[in-house]
């Protein structure tokens, strides 16, 4: 930037601290990924920490979730007095988060949980923050309850209504930040849809699962920090942007091999925001390996992988299922890449399991199975691999030829 710099903010977003994977604990990773976010905060000496919505991973977090969060926040906001601008998301509990808000808001924590506190901004030298936590068209509806002529039927109604009251509040001699958890896309996008199915964590169709607004909503804003879709790629704009989660969540995540980081905000004297992302390290990564039994067996091949140091998704490609007969395939993958296998599952030889599939096209794999093969798999992926014997085989299509002829 050739202006001189302002004001400097880090952003990030949807920390779900408390996640599991397939039940296993993310807290090691995740507080590893906290630290850097820490340490960067202070190294590029920022004015405020935004942390976009998704704080926890569920509305009442496991204790060790609370206790790693509050460390964290204790770091930032009491030992190195970096203000943090923060919001409660779809996953987070608002009204438990609401507790001790005014008290901590003077310690320089501003958590806004409600829609009401959305609307009254936060004053610094040279910005506006505006931060409206995520919430339901209904949350709208009771708030503008007494103005008839406000008619809400989804959240892009709701947020028309919103943002124009948050504007009656700008300060036309600073920079205008809002901070919010949305599903957004680029307005007349014809890739909308692909952005939605970025969304690796979120399967509702509801508002703030694939129900979409679009960016122009916020055209009045100089920046708008979103929460709520785990990719920095979904983002419809570089001025409407996603930070994407500081960590990989699941095995799709971990397949496309995205960096994971931040975003450090600049703004200049001239009121122009800019934009740095920083990756951030990982320490224990999710390995997804699509190969046949018999390659990853091979010490060829293992030798090449991190085995033991990271976690391990399996899809196992068969040329037939009695391939398998007779052995523990988890026991004997656990004596080589270790205990902490998240995900075993089979593919016929050759196959390529695309990741992106529709539902639809889910159902239509399906079609194209029998129902012995559906129950076949659905074994394999209870059991960690186990293929069914020959008198369970025989068992599964005995009940299957006994249904068949009670409906002739």
């Amino acid at each position: 930037m050739n202006e001189e710099v302002v004001m400097k903010f880090l952003h990030t977003s949807d920390w779900h601290v408390g996640r599991t994977l397939n039940g296993w604990s993310l807290l090691e990773e995740q507080e590893w990924a906290f630290q850097q976010i820490v340490d960067l905060a202070i190294s590029e000496k920022v004015d405020g920490v935004i942390i976009s919505g998704d704080l926890y991973d569920r509305a009442v977090p496991p204790v060790d979730a609370i206790k790693l969060f509050n460390k964290t926040l204790a770091r930032l906001v009491l030992e190195e007095q970096i203000p943090v601008y923060a919001i409660s998301g779809n996953h987070d509990g608002a009204e438990r988060l609401h507790f001790g808000r005014d008290f901590f808001q003077h310690q320089g924590l501003h958590l806004s949980t409600r829609l009401e506190e959305a609307f009254e901004p936060i004053e610094l030298e040279n910005c506006q923050i505006f931060l409206l936590p995520f919430i339901d068209p209904i949350d709208a509806r009771i708030y503008y309850k007494d103005d008839e002529g406000k008619e809400i039927q989804g959240i892009g109604d709701a947020l028309t209504y919103i943002l124009e009251d948050m504007e009656k509040a700008f300060d036309p001699d600073k920079a205008h930040v809002l901070v919010t958890h949305f599903a957004v896309s680029k307005k007349d996008d014809s890739d909308g849809q692909g952005l939605r199915e970025l969304m690796l964590s979120e399967t509702s169709n509801t508002v703030g699962g694939l129900t979409n607004v679009t960016s122009d909503l916020f055209k009045s804003f100089d920046y708008v920090a979103l929460g709520h879709i785990h990719t920095r790629f979904a983002s419809p704009t570089k001025r409407v942007q996603y930070s994407g989660s500081p960590v990989a969540f699941n095995v799709k995540e971990a397949k496309r091999k995205e960096e994971k980081g931040v975003y450090i905000l600049e703004l200049d004297a001239s009121g122009d925001m800019s934009q740095t992302f920083h990756t951030l390290e990982v320490k224990r990564p999710i390995v997804a390996l699509q190969e046949s039994f018999e390659t990853l067996m091979s010490p060829e091949f293992y030798k090449n992988q991190p085995c033991q140091k990271a976690w391990f998704a399996f899809d196992i490609q068969l040329s037939s299922r009695k391939e398998l007969e007779g052995i523990n395939v988890r026991a004997r993958l656990e004596e080589i890449y270790g205990t902490d296998i998240v995900e075993i599952t089979f593919s016929r030889l050759g196959d390529v399991r695309e990741e992106n599939l529709t539902v639809d096209q889910h159902l239509k794999d399906l079609e194209m199975q029998s129902p012995q093969e559906i129950v076949f798999d659905f074994y394999q992926t209870v059991t960690g691999g186990d293929v069914l014997s020959e008198r369970q085989t025989a068992l599964v299509e005995s009940v299957f030829e006994e249904i068949e002829r009670s409906r002739q």
